[in-house]
């Protein structure tokens, strides 16, 4: 256990120096529910378009945020193959699982702030629009929005392991496209229909965004929030293990 809080407190300390995991982190996502909530302030109520309205945004904006430590994640994990880093850290008695936890344990960290911020922000925009969030339902949010961290925490390490450093954050941008787009952020796949929402039920995205969702409007009925929050849950730990395994995979390639 101290081998892992020691390699963890590292990569924290390696996240905190980078200026741009303040500004795509936790600054980009709350100027998105900003910049959305004008949008939607300026669309007519007789569309019936409410993707944007604050009780949908909210979670939307969560997920989307999480794509970001994702993309984080990746980079992290490549420099620190591409330099060597891990190489020489394959020395110590640290297993494979002890690597994925000293990185996935700090990235947890900066994903449940930087909900908290969003939830925080997200209660701030509801009053000044009129429309105010429960404090338990963002509280609950910041709570539910665990397994869909873990979940692109592990997709960030997979990505991490498998590519370099130049690659890694073009797959994660494409990851954050998809995400984003079939993930219904931007869009509402449940009122489109269609092959749309086939496509997105068939991906973990659009469970992440259903779950925050449900919490932050204290939806909590089976199909809504629970439904959503194990499929999710399940992706998450089999994102987890996969990147465990991948890595364990490459460090014994490397090793040899």
């Amino acid at each position: 256990m101290h081998k892992i809080r020691a390699f963890a407190l590292r990569n924290w300390k390696e996240i905190l120096r980078d200026p741009l995991s303040y500004i795509f982190c936790l600054g980009f996502p709350m100027v998105m529910l900003v910049i959305m909530t004008l949008v939607d302030r300026s669309i007519p109520a007789q569309v019936g378009m409410t993707i944007f309205h604050i009780e949908n945004l909210s979670g939307g904006i969560m997920v989307f945020g999480l794509t970001f430590v994702m993309l984080f994640t990746a980079i992290t994990v490549a420099k620190d193959r591409s330099g060597a880093f891990l190489l020489r850290m394959y020395a110590s008695p640290m297993t494979a699982m002890d690597f994925v936890l000293g990185y996935l344990l700090p990235m947890l960290c900066i994903a449940l702030l930087q909900a908290l911020l969003i939830g925080i922000c997200s209660m701030v925009v509801s009053l000044l629009v009129g429309n105010a969030l429960s404090i338990s339902g963002v509280l609950l949010a910041v709570v539910t929005a665990i397994p869909s961290a873990v979940f692109f925490i592990g997709l960030g390490l997979l990505f991490g392991t498998l590519c370099n450093d130049k690659a890694a954050p073009g797959l994660c941008s494409i990851v954050i496209s998809l995400g984003s787009f079939l993930g219904s952020i931007w869009f509402d796949a449940e009122a489109t229909g269609g092959v749309l929402l086939k496509i997105s039920r068939c991906l973990p995205f659009h469970y992440c965004t259903k779950s925050l969702r449900a919490a932050v409007q204290l939806n909590l009925t089976g199909e809504a929030y629970w439904a959503a929050l194990g499929i999710t849950a399940a992706c998450a730990l089999v994102m987890t293990l996969l990147a465990a395994a991948v890595f364990r995979g490459k460090m014994r390639a490397e090793m040899a």
